[in-house]
């Protein structure tokens, strides 16, 4: 029996990257049915919604999504269709793993951790309003219940993927209510877990170890706003956001996606790289218990990449995104 998955294109190049990556699955695994819906501005653009009735109904059925990247307007305009997609399903935990691969220029070889990012409050949900002409106000919320939920995430994920450390970001040094709520959470719920380790580091000291010492850290936790930065900073250290996927994972429904944008200057040139849009496949995949076709592709994927005369151009090659989707349907 086919498993019914949500497929969301997206904006500029998401056509292509979704396309190329929902191929290279149904050459690994056969029993994959997608059900296509759109969203963001291209979705505006045909049918006058951003996030069409028809595209929350197909997630909520199928539980599962694959989905590209959506434009957001800086500054102005619409908020983001991510976020309003995160809220509204209550996809809390968003998950980063951040892996180096061989023939892909990077600072570090070899490193492999993740960064857990709580997915549905803090400054994004978005609550801010002008107080004079002059001054706008920010309003971050952060709750023990959220707080609890995604350190307890982080464990399970640091037993899960056998790892023996998780640390904890923040800024409770100066935001002692919000994020001295953060911390305290996270300690009650480390107790749980004795036998991995468990330490805190402020968020600017953490920037700076990331890069300098990344193989200090294997798994860290950290609140929505700290967790998007630090996840793009640690996208820096392997090679950029072509080469990070990411999961939006709630209790009974999930969407894995690209960490970068939509890149409106390149679309429709065939010329975007889809491994990460690849890799979010693999994810999807191993989410649903469909190791074996995940190991198969990301096998595949890696003897691709150890390849220089195999990559796209923004990892220095001069491969189509079609022809380097064929490369790796070639090498499964």
């Amino acid at each position: 029996m086919k498993r019914k998955i949500t497929l969301i294109s997206g904006d500029g190049i998401g056509l292509e990257i979704m396309s190329a990556a929902a191929e290279i699955i149904d050459a690994a695994a056969g029993n994959i049915e997608w059900e296509e819906a759109i969203a963001g501005q291209g979705a505006y653009e045909s049918c006058g919604e951003l996030l069409p009735k028809k595209t929350i109904e197909s997630i909520e059925k199928n539980k599962i999504a694959l989905k590209g990247p959506i434009t957001t307007p800086v500054g102005k305009g619409f908020r983001s269709i991510n976020v309003q997609l995160r809220q509204y399903f209550n996809l809390y935990a968003n998950l980063r793993p951040v892996k180096s691969y061989e023939g892909i220029k990077s600072l570090y070889n070899d490193l492999d951790l993740v960064i857990v990012r709580e997915n549905s409050e803090d400054l994004y949900t978005g609550i801010e309003h002008m107080v004079t002409k002059d001054a706008a106000e920010s309003i971050k919320i952060i709750t023990r219940g959220a707080s609890e939920r995604i350190v307890d995430f982080a464990f399970k994920i640091a037993q899960k993927e056998k790892k023996s450390k998780v640390t904890l970001t923040h800024k409770a040094n100066i935001m002692k209510l919000t994020d001295g709520l953060f911390l305290e959470s996270g300690r009650k719920v480390a107790e749980k877990y004795p036998n991995i380790k468990f330490e805190d580091v402020i968020v600017d000291a953490m920037s700076m170890k990331l890069v300098m010492r990344p193989y200090d850290y294997q798994v860290v936790v950290a609140p929505n706003l700290y967790g998007d930065i630090l996840s793009d900073l640690a996208a820096g250290l392997i090679g950029g956001l072509g080469m990070t996927p990411s999961a939006n994972i709630g209790d009974d429904i999930a969407v894995f996606e690209p960490v970068h944008g939509s890149a409106p200057d390149i679309a429709g040139q065939n010329i975007a790289n889809p491994t990460a849009a690849i890799l979010a496949g693999v994810m999807m995949l191993k989410y649903i218990g469909e190791d074996s076709s995940a190991a198969k592709i990301e096998s595949a994927l890696k003897r691709v990449l150890k390849n220089e005369n195999l990559h796209t151009k923004d990892i220095g090659g001069s491969l189509s995104t079609m022809e380097f989707k064929n490369e790796v349907i070639k090498a499964l």
